[in-house]
């Protein structure tokens, strides 16, 4: 049996198929955000490999294919900024997950943005929140990298439900009655 921790090498065994990994992650429901990077390389992508990873430093991470336009972005901007998917804007986590959109600036013609205040990433209007993020790490595993950011900015939007992806679609996380 292998165990994980800080410091242990861990041997690794033969991979597991893709396919029957896919399914099984397609029960685990998750958030939905749309990354961006602003400036020379301004880019968005939709993502749900998304997570906070620490409170004290504020931290969190995105996974990032290596053949997505978003992994030169970030790593050429050393920054990114989130904006955190409100129920309402399921059309916009699809555009930003077309790979057929246009790229560069025209991606967001017609989108209501407002870039940072800390970085300049495009943040979209309507969301339930925005993160601004430093790269501080970015370790490569397999296909992808885990890229790991300082908060350096947050807010909240006016927003209440969630947009949550699971099963392969999309769906409406409703906010707890207070």
């Amino acid at each position: 049996m292998n165990s994980v921790s800080t410091g242990v090498a861990v041997s690794r065994g033969p991979a597991a198929n893709p396919v029957p990994l896919r399914e099984v992650m397609s029960l685990f429901a998750t958030g939905v955000t749309v990354l961006s990077v602003g400036g020379e390389d301004i880019h968005g992508m939709t993502a749900n490999a998304f997570t906070s990873v620490s409170l004290d430093p504020p931290s969190v991470l995105c996974c990032v294919a290596h053949s997505a336009v978003m992994y030169k972005a970030i790593t050429s901007a050393g920054h990114f900024g989130v904006s955190i998917m409100e129920a309402g804007q399921e059309g916009l986590a699809r555009f930003f997950a077309d790979k057929k959109r246009p790229l560069g600036p025209s991606q967001f013609t017609g989108v209501d943005w407002v870039p940072g205040p800390r970085t300049g990433a495009p943040l979209l209007s309507g969301s339930l929140a925005w993160l601004e993020c430093e790269l501080s790490a970015a370790h490569d595993i397999g296909d992808h990298t885990v890229f790991i950011g300082d908060v350096v900015a947050s807010s909240r939007g006016g927003g209440a439900d969630g947009l949550v992806f699971f099963g392969g679609a999309f769906h409406r996380a409703d906010a707890p009655s207070r």
